[in-house]
This record gives structure tokens, C-alpha cells and sequence, in this order.
């Protein structure tokens, strides 16, 4: 690949190869590089900072044990029990003890959690924690309140420079370490390939929403950084444990609104069509049940076109008021929650997959970190709890940002924001028919429910597209929807998010994670399309 210099201003003060890349501006990347004060940073984002993150889209809030009677080892705990089986304690645990840390770092950043009469943080409840923990703003906004006090601060840090409509493509790597990358301007559509290069690089890129055709992630999020570690030769976790939300609202919208899951835990229960509570049967805990537990059960009746409908006529006593954001999508849709009850649908939400690290955000490759959704720290194990994210997102960034202070010696010059630039388009295209037809049997064949005929099937028409790819941008998307392929196809059992059909019930041989590469991936594949 030919590549030029970018055209941006570089102090003489600092050395190149003292520069952090981060690549994306959601929470992960932008409380990286805030951590990272007053190191010289580049934060690389595709859409102006907060624009095309999942992070702002999070409307339930933060886990932390801060409320009254909870505690550490109760968040463990319930962390350990969703996961089924396979979370690393250690993490987990990490995870949880720096939870309050985060929280005043937040504050401090200027996030407005709700408080209660006493001025305490007020938490709620969520499925499958046993205590109240989870720390909002206004019952519903915790995500774009945390992105928009993160995007002022960033924009005041003279120590962060960014550019803003930088679409990254490749990684540069030179005698194994990743120096660099390569990318373009103009929200992915300059003709002219960038190549910037620093000490370190940070992944902090989101999610594979987008790979189905029901999500609640913004188009971005289609694995695409995932895909180029993969690439590049990094080592991957877990790739089959795909999450999906139970209570996307069904309205037909691309990406599908969302009604979050603390509505549930206000008393909210789920209808057919016949006004049967179907979760009733299914779980002790019925609506409260681990999510997987719950997208099964709604895609069960939708599949047997009953139909499922959340009913919160009764639980919230001012919707808009307590959930300003669900109340405006349903009010877009035409539905009045207070009278109607919501359409829902499982939507792919969160991936528990993606780039392995340690556990303080390290990569198997030298000189490459990675932050948030788009790793697996092993702290969700099989299946994600609830608001475990945004907090996964910002204890790992804070991690990554303490070790690379460790190493880096010079602090970034005062004019270090000069070179910035800042756009205020947000370019969304329209799929590519590759990507329509990608998205198509990601969601007949590797969504809720699997099978062994199936899977093989998708992993064909994944190969074929592979074949056929028509950029470099989708050889990386493809590459992560092959490695979701090829895991699940491989992980014959049944564990959290990854349901077969033909193999419904947990193995104890498969009580473990998922390590491989993509070099290891690609020799394992002629006998799984052959079994």
C-alpha cells in the first residue's frame, strides 16, 4: 500500500515516536487520552468526537458498587454468574474495585449523575444484579451526558490533538511492533492515504452491531477495528458471544431505538400478543433474567408471530420525565407508553468478543493496546451485565493510559492542538451491497438462535463476499464476521450469548475461553465447513 505523509502540523519539541495514536472518539478513546494529560495524544475519529460512538447511545448508566449495603464482592458475583462460566475473576474484580475511582474521575469531568434528596449518587436496579448499582442521569441519559462532558474536556486539554473525519485502514507494522497507521480524511472518502505513526497505539473502535440487520448501534460499529488487529496478526478472544438487547423497540428503524432494560427493573413486564407474560415460564427471575435468557424468549415469540410487547402502563409513573429518550422515540413511533404497550425486538447490542488484552489493556502485539468494546478483557465472560460496559470502557482506558505514562518520558508541548482538525459533518452512506448482503446472514444464520447447517452456510457466503470484497475497509468488517463464524461454528455447546439449537445444553469441555488468531482461524475452517 502506497502511503504519504500527512499533511499536519508536528512540533519540532517532540519526537514522533513519543506520540499515543488512539483510534476512535467514543468513551473509551477520549477518557484514554484524557487519562493520558499531558502526554502528547492524536485522537483519530471517523465523525466530529461522540458522533457514531455506541457510548452515547448507553441510556441506562455506569455499574458501581456506591449505593448503601452493596458491594465488591456482590458486583463480582453477579458479574461472574451472568458470564456463565467463563469470566476471568481477576479482571472482573479489577473492574469493580476501581469502579468508584472512575466514577469521581467522571464527576470530575463533569458528568451530572442523579442524586438523591441527600445528595448521594442515586442508583437503580438492573436484570441480574442483585443490588441497586447502577449510576444514571436522569433515569435514562447516562450516555450522552458522559460524551458530551468527555468531548468539552478533551477540546480543553491542550495535550490532545484531533482529527476529526479520519477513517483508519490498516495498521503499520515494522519488525512485529505496530508503529502507525494508515488512513484517510474526509470521513473516509479523501483520495489521499495518511500514514501517522507514535510510540503506541490505543484500539478504542466499538463494536459489530452493524453486522446485523436489527441493532441498536450506530452504522459505524461494524467491527471494522477488530478486523484490522485481526489482520495484522493479533490475538482474538471469544469472537462467538454476541449479546443482543431483548427490548429493541420494533418500529423498523435502522438502528433500532432502544428501551432500556432499567424500565424493566422498574416493574415493566413483557406481553404477546395474546396478553400472555411469557418470561413467567421461562425464569425465576421472568423479565429480570439474564438477557440472553430474554432476547430467546422475545425471538421465540415474534418467530411464532405472537408478537412481544413491553408494557410500562402501570411501572413509571411520568414517563417523560423519568425516561425522557424512550419517551421520545416511542412519541417519533406514534406510541404513547403511558397508554399503548412498546413493540419489541432482539437487536444486536454488544459483543463480548473481540481483541484480547490483559488486564491492563496490553494486545499480543508489541506497541498495540485496546479499550472497550472492541476488546475482550474477559470480564464478561460469555454474557455481558448489564452497564458492565461503559465501566469496562473507562477502568481499561484509565489502565492503558497509566502504563503508557510509565514509559513515555516528554509531556506534549503547549502548542500541541494546533495541528487539530475538526469537522462538523457527519457522513452516514448507504450500505454497500456487500454490506446488505453481510448483514442479511449474519442475522439468518449467527444471530439469537444457531445451527450447525446454518453457520456453515453463512461461513460460505462469508467466504465468498471475503473473496469478493471490494475495500480495504470491508476486508476488515469481513474478516471480523468471519471470525464470528468460524468461532461459534467451533464451540459446540451452548453458553450466554451463543445458543445452538443442535447443541442446546452447556459442555464442561467448553467451560473456557476462546483464544486464537486469524492464521489459526483460517487452518480450522475446511473441516468445520466439512463436519
Amino acid at each position: 500500500m502506497t502511503s504519504t505523509a500527512i499533511a499536519i502540523h508536528q512540533p519540532q519539541a517532540v519526537k514522533r515516536s513519543d506520540e499515543v495514536v488512539i483510534i476512535g472518539g467514543g468513551l473509551a478513546g477520549l477518557f484514554c487520552a484524557l487519562k493520558l494529560a499531558p502526554k502528547a495524544v492524536t485522537v483519530l475519529a471517523a465523525a466530529p468526537i461522540g458522533r457514531g460512538a455506541s457510548s452515547a447511545w448507553a441510556q441506562a448508566g455506569i455499574a458501581a458498587a456506591v449505593g448503601p449495603g452493596d458491594t465488591i464482592e456482590s458486583h463480582v458475583h453477579d458479574t461472574i454468574v451472568a458470564g456463565d462460566g467463563i469470566v476471568d475473576e481477576a479482571v472482573i474484580r479489577a473492574m469493580a474495585t476501581e469502579a468508584s475511582e472512575r466514577i469521581l474521575d467522571l464527576l470530575g469531568y463533569g458528568v451530572p449523575f442523579d442524586r438523591d434528596l441527600e445528595g448521594h449518587l442515586a442508583v437503580s436496579r438492573e436484570a441480574a444484579h442483585s443490588e441497586s448499582r447502577i449510576v444514571r442521569v436522569k433515569g435514562d441519559m447516562a450516555g450522552r451526558a458522559i460524551m458530551e462532558a468527555l468531548v468539552a474536556s478533551v477540546r480543553n486539554t491542550p495535550s490532545i490533538r484531533v482529527l476529526e473525519g479520519y477513517v483508519v485502514e490498516d495498521l503499520i507494522l515494522e519488525d512485529g511492533r505496530v508503529t502507525g497507521v494508515v488512513a484517510r480524511d474526509k470521513a473516509g472518502s479523501g483520495e489521499e492515504l495518511h500514514r501517522i505513526t507514535g510510540s503506541n497505539v490505543v484500539m478504542a473502535t466499538g463494536g459489530i452491531g452493524h453486522l446485523y440487520e436489527v441493532t441498536t448501534n450506530p452504522t459505524e460499529a461494524r467491527g471494522g477495528g477488530i478486523g484490522m488487529a485481526a489482520r495484522a496478526g493479533a490475538r482474538l478472544a471469544d469472537m462467538e458471544f454476541v449479546q443482543f438487547h431483548p427490548t429493541a423497540i420494533n418500529v423498523g428503524k435502522d438502528p433500532a431505538p432502544l428501551a432500556t432494560e432499567a424500565l424493566r427493573g422498574h416493574g415493566a413486564t413483557l406481553h404477546n400478543s395474546a396478553g400472555e407474560r411469557f418470561m413467567l415460564p421461562l425464569h425465576a427471575d421472568a423479565e429480570l433474567a439474564p438477557r440472553d435468557v430474554v432476547a430467546r424468549g422475545i425471538f421465540a415469540e415474534v418467530k411464532a408471530g405472537r408478537g412481544a410487547f413491553l408494557d410500562c402502563r402501570t411501572a413509571v409513573d411520568d414517563f417523560a420525565a423519568e425516561f425522557p429518550t424512550v419517551f421520545g422515540y416511542c412519541q417519533e413511533a406514534g406510541i404513547d407508553p403511558a397508554r399503548e404497550m412498546i413493540p419489541v425486538i432482539p437487536a444486536a447490542h454488544y459483543f463480548m468478543g473481540g481483541i484480547w488484552t490483559d488486564i491492563n489493556g496490553r494486545s499480543s502485539l508489541p506497541g498495540f493496546w485496546a479499550c472497550g468494546e472492541c476488546t475482550s478483557t474477559g470480564a464478561h465472560g460469555a454474557n455481558r451485565l448489564a452497564s458492565n460496559s461503559l465501566l469496562e470502557a473507562v477502568v481499561f482506558s484509565a489502565r492503558i493510559a497509566e502504563a503508557l505514562k510509565a514509559e513515555i518520558k516528554p509531556d506534549a508541548p503547549a502548542n500541541w492542538q494546533d495541528g487539530s482538525v475538526t469537522t462538523t459533518e457527519y457522513i452516514t452512506e448507504n450500505d454497500h451491497p456487500n454490506m446488505v448482503a453481510l448483514r442479511q446472514v449474519m442475522s439468518a444464520h449467527l444471530g439469537v438462535l444457531r445451527d450447525g447447517e446454518g453457520m456453515r452456510e453463512a461461513l460460505d457466503k462469508i467466504l465468498e463476499l471475503a473473496r469478493n470484497s471490494h475495500s480495504v475497509r470491508f476486508d476488515n468488517v469481513i474478516t471480523t464476521a468471519k471470525l464470528i463464524a468460524v468461532c461459534a461454528l467451533n464451540r459446540s455447546e451452548s453458553r450466554g450469548g451463543h445458543f445452538r439449537i443442535d447443541y442446546p445444553e452447556e459442555e464442561l469441555a467448553w467451560k473456557r475461553r476462546t483464544l486464537l488468531t486469524l492464521g489459526q482461524a483460517h487452518s480450522i475452517i475446511p473441516d468445520l465447513l466439512e463436519s
